[in-house]
């Protein structure tokens, strides 16, 4: 992702790096880090992550009694990003990216939620490069879907092993125990979690057409299986994992959408962390919002490890994904409320 412009805050604009043959130093931040907070809702990291391929699922919690609805469970969204960040460095094509994968796979499965692969040939400055997205899909009273979006590919770098636990792997945990809870009850749309491959540039620098590679995929191929008009708007997550945990408004994002997320942000509390102050990133959501898709973009790009072998266990927390996780159960209904007003069935 790239931050293009910012309003209201001192933060300077970001460049997404990637890993070109020269590969030079990670992208440089301006705003001063801060010293993160200790948090006492961050399960401690195993000394002995499992070896990639070898850590079995987690375990399904039993279905909630009735009108009793699960909450997110920020004990088990750690567990998936550390196990993320157990398989090392994830770049696009890359067997660790695999391994990745089949876990995501194996964890849709447990949740009883169908998943299916899309798999495609994607034409960088390094190369054609194999990516595929996972596509999963929790059935609703419409089949008119809500979109949970985040990439599970990590950045490419050969001065460092870059692990993403916040850029990468806490979106993708935030998604996976999103499916869970989801998926044990009634929904009035149908919601498709996607994880999608290839956001990351590949070479060092943000460069158009160089990355968003998985959306773009999937929204040419939406629009000709005559799917798209079926998707009624997408939230993004990316990079929501930092300790501490500061989200802002993207000016690129539809309003409305916006609006309804920071509103039930608001209401539970969380004001301080979806902070009412705008800038414009260039993101996953951008390929959907060109062609017409309602999109918002949950983010935390006011983050010092972005892009740094700093981004690891020690700078994310389990009580940030909680609270953006506690913030989309919050949003969707309410969202499917407002898209069911402007839409008979």
């Amino acid at each position: 992702m790239r931050s293009v412009a910012l309003a209201a805050v001192a933060v300077a604009m970001l460049m997404a790096c990637g890993a070109d043959a020269s590969n030079p130093a990670p992208d440089a931040r301006t705003s001063a880090p801060s010293n993160p907070p200790s948090n006492a809702l961050t399960p401690a990291p195993s000394d002995t992550p499992p070896a990639p391929g070898t850590a079995a699922p987690l375990v399904p919690l039993a279905p909630a009694q009735s009108g009793v609805p699960l909450r997110f469970d920020s004990a088990r969204a750690w567990e998936h990003l550390r196990r993320q960040v157990a398989f090392g460095p994830r770049p696009s094509g890359s067997a660790a990216l695999a391994e990745c994968r089949r876990y995501i796979l194996t964890e849709l499965k447990a949740a009883g939620i169908d998943a299916r692969e899309q798999a495609f040939d994607a034409m960088t400055p390094a190369g054609v490069i194999k990516m595929i997205n996972v596509i999963a899909t929790i059935p609703g009273r419409r089949p008119d879907r809500i979109v949970l979006a985040t990439h599970y590919d990590t950045k490419r770098f050969r001065e460092f092993a870059f692990v993403g636990a916040s850029d990468g792997a806490s979106s993708t945990a935030a998604a996976l125990e999103l499916g869970r809870v989801l998926r044990a009850g009634p929904r009035e749309y149908t919601v498709e979690l996607l994880f999608l491959d290839g956001e990351e540039a590949v070479n060092t620098e943000w460069r158009d057409p160089d990355n968003t590679y998985g959306s773009k995929y999937y929204v040419r191929a939406a629009r000709q299986a005559g799917t798209l008009a079926g998707l009624k708007a997408l939230i993004l997550l990316d990079m929501v994992g930092d300790r501490n945990l500061d989200i802002r408004r993207d000016t690129n994002s539809t309003r409305w959408l916006t609006d309804l997320v920071w509103s039930s942000a608001a209401r539970l509390g969380y004001s301080s962390t979806f902070i009412d102050e705008a800038f414009a990133v260039e993101d996953d959501h951008l390929p959907f919002l060109e062609a017409g898709v309602a999109a918002v973009d949950i983010i935390d790009l006011d983050y010092p490890e972005w892009h740094t072998a700093q981004d690891d266990l020690d700078h994310v927390s389990a009580r940030s994904l909680q609270t953006v996780g506690e913030v989309v159960l919050d949003a969707l209904p309410r969202i499917e409320a407002q898209l069911g007003a402007a839409t008979p069935r």
